[in-house]
């Protein structure tokens, strides 16, 4: 009797993801990655296990926020352009940084707007992009499970609505959002890889 796909997976499946994660990071040329996508999409988690794999230097993005913009969020209200400008700003500066240095590196920003895309990616070189997708059903069942720092379950559905997701000319490695945090990571490593390979996101030689 064929076995069922739980039985068929097997104790074995963590185990083989991790190989294929392992696979895929070598096959990773240096970039400075940019996580984007909306609050809840596992950009710190799956950022911070690309750092433990690849090595490379790792910035939480909303640790650039003025102190301004986290006590709006605190107290549950969404930021405006005008708030958002200054942080954009900085996590420019840090890819600059890194870029300046010919360095490698990891950030994570929400990045929801085409307009604060052009702030942080822009036509820089050396830079990928990579969106964690996911529905806004999945997203909140996951926020309700965690508590943020200061981001409330609340502003989600607003992430939702001011979300614009890349467009084709952007080259954006689109990342559908898995069961777990390794598959994840296994497919943004391979999806990486594969971008690269096409001559998108690496740092000059």
């Amino acid at each position: 009797m064929a076995a069922s796909s739980s039985e068929a997976a097997g104790p074995d499946q963590p185990a083989a993801i991790a190989r294929a994660e392992d696979e895929a990071a070598k096959r990773v040329a240096k970039t400075v990655l940019v996580l984007m996508g909306v609050s809840g999409s596992g950009k710190t988690t799956v950022a911070q296990e690309l750092h433990r794999l690849l090595g490379w230097p790792f910035k939480e993005g909303d640790d650039l926020h003025p102190p301004a913009n986290v006590e709006k969020m605190r107290a549950g209200h969404p930021l405006n352009d005008q708030d958002r400008k200054p942080w954009l700003e900085a996590v420019a500066r840090w890819i600059e940084e890194r870029l300046a240095a010919g360095e490698p590196g990891i950030i994570t920003c929400s990045d929801l707007r085409r307009a604060y895309r052009r702030i942080t990616v822009g036509d820089r070189k050396g830079v990928a992009l990579v969106y964690l997708k996911g529905d806004e059903r999945l997203i909140a069942e996951r926020v309700a499970q965690r508590k943020h720092r200061y981001m409330p379950a609340s502003l989600l559905h607003s992430q939702f609505e001011t979300l614009e997701e890349p467009g084709e000319d952007e080259h954006a490695v689109v990342v559908p959002l898995e069961p777990s945090v390794a598959e994840t990571v296994r497919d943004v490593l391979q999806r990486l890889a594969a971008a690269q390979a096409e001559g998108r996101g690496a740092l000059p030689r």
